[in-house]
């Protein structure tokens, strides 16, 4: 029996790929805890689930819907994602103290589950939640590349072990990686230590109502159902697309019904008209939703992407910013989807889109559904717990006389700088 801590940002995103493997995990008669927003955690594991509190940033994660680019990623490692490491920082110890793990899986994002670790002697592994991080997005900007190492340097001398080099994004142990190889193309990997598993695909706790007859009642159309998402961290800059996806649905709907989510009811304040055939909802329960539609319609968040491609159905993808435009271009070159363009895609283009990815002579079903296939294969969280558990044995056979845990204070583990990777790193983040 191992104990393994979860560390998680407050995005959902970044928490719900770990639910299927924190339930292989237990499944295999390991231990495990979570350390993060607690609330969200019992919210998305379940009420059961051990779950450690950390202070989050006061201000949350918010920007403005027209920060994109290089500002954007500036804005949300000064802004959100460094403070939000100052803040948990604390509450990891605690947890560490309390929960005495044996081995630390930590979001990419939550870095402060990486420096942590270090300083305290823990084994810890990465989770990545997009396979943008796996290209070194920032080669073609150094500037904003040697920003961001500084930063996070400091934040290192804060929280960390100041004589470590090692980039806290990917760890030396090894990196659980929710994407594929076909995913992404020929891209080298950063080191050898990074583990493509695929999505992990499993129930999740039950929190969204959704009117299952309606999909039963509403006449399935020549041409399928389409599911229209920008995901849970884009209301403030979905408006305007949503509206235009409305009316194309509206269009169309003698051929294709739709469902859109608009977690921020932008729709219902703005008082667009919903046309017969669509389905709007504030939140809708995604994994299941996939299972009975045919294409979907999204801004290119991983999450979404692979889930989606795991179902096997083809894509439109609208991406806004961060690495979204990165898993689009992958997608497209793969050819599971068509991409558009976010802020100046009108309903006639948007409904073009849907038409041609739903058609089978385009290939782009084929497609998605090669791409679910080798995801399948590659394992998703069975895969992923596989490979923590031989992270917790190579350890345990390294350190078999000695114990460099420190559960109260400081510690060093002479062997986490031993495998460095290939280069330097540096994601976008989503």
């Amino acid at each position: 029996m191992t104990r393994f801590l979860l560390v998680v940002p407050p995005l959902v995103g970044h928490v719900n790929p770990l639910v299927a493997v924190a339930n292989e995990l237990s499944g295999r008669g390991h231990q495990v805890a979570w350390a993060g927003h607690a609330d969200q955690i019992h919210r998305l594991v379940g009420a059961d689930a051990t779950a450690f509190d950390c202070t989050m940033p006061s201000e949350g994660l918010s920007r403005p819907p027209g920060l994109t680019g290089p500002a954007a990623f500036r804005f949300l490692w000064a802004e959100f994602f460094v403070p939000l490491a100052d803040a948990m920082a604390p509450g990891i110890d605690a947890a560490i103290d309390a929960f005495r793990p044996d081995v630390i899986l930590t979001d990419q994002h939550a870095v402060a589950g990486a420096l942590v670790a270090e300083r305290r002697g823990i084994p810890y592994a990465t989770s990545a939640t997009t396979s943008a991080e796996l290209i070194d997005p920032l080669a073609g900007m150094p500037k904003v590349g040697a920003w961001l190492s500084e930063l996070l340097g400091d934040l290192r001398v804060r929280i960390g072990d100041p004589a470590r080099t090692v980039d806290p994004r990917f760890s030396p142990y090894g990196v659980i990686a929710f994407t594929g190889r076909e995913l992404l193309g020929d891209a080298p990997l950063p080191n050898e230590r990074v583990h493509l598993v695929g999505p992990a695909i499993a129930a999740r706790a039950a929190h969204a109502d959704f009117p299952w007859e309606w999909l039963d009642r509403e006449p399935a159309p020549d041409l399928g159902t389409v599911l229209v998402s920008l995901g849970t961290a884009n209301a403030d800059a979905g408006g305007r697309f949503l509206t235009e996806a409305v009316t194309a649905l509206g269009r169309l709907g003698d051929r294709v019904r739709g469902v859109v989510v608009d977690p921020g009811r932008t729709l219902a304040e703005a008082s667009v008209p919903v046309p017969p055939g669509v389905l709007v909802r504030e939140h809708v329960p995604q994994l299941d939703l996939l299972a009975r539609v045919d294409a979907v319609v999204c801004h290119a968040g991983h999450n979404t992407v692979c889930e989606s491609l795991w179902h096997g159905l083809p894509l439109v993808l609208a991406p806004i910013r961060d690495d979204q435009p990165i898993v689009a271009g992958q997608v497209a070159d793969a050819g599971a989807g068509v991409r558009v363009r976010f802020n100046r895609v009108d309903a006639d283009r948007l409904g073009a889109a849907i038409e041609t990815v739903l058609d089978e002579n385009s290939g782009h079903r084929a497609a998605a559904e090669a791409l679910g296939r080798s995801f399948r294969a590659a394992g998703g969280h069975v895969a992923a717990a596989g490979h923590l558990e031989r992270i917790a044995a190579r350890h345990s056979e390294t350190h078999a006389d000695t114990d460099t845990h420190t559960y109260a204070g400081t510690g060093t583990d002479p062997h986490a700088d031993a495998h460095t990777g290939t280069r330097p790193h540096v994601p976008a983040p989503h």
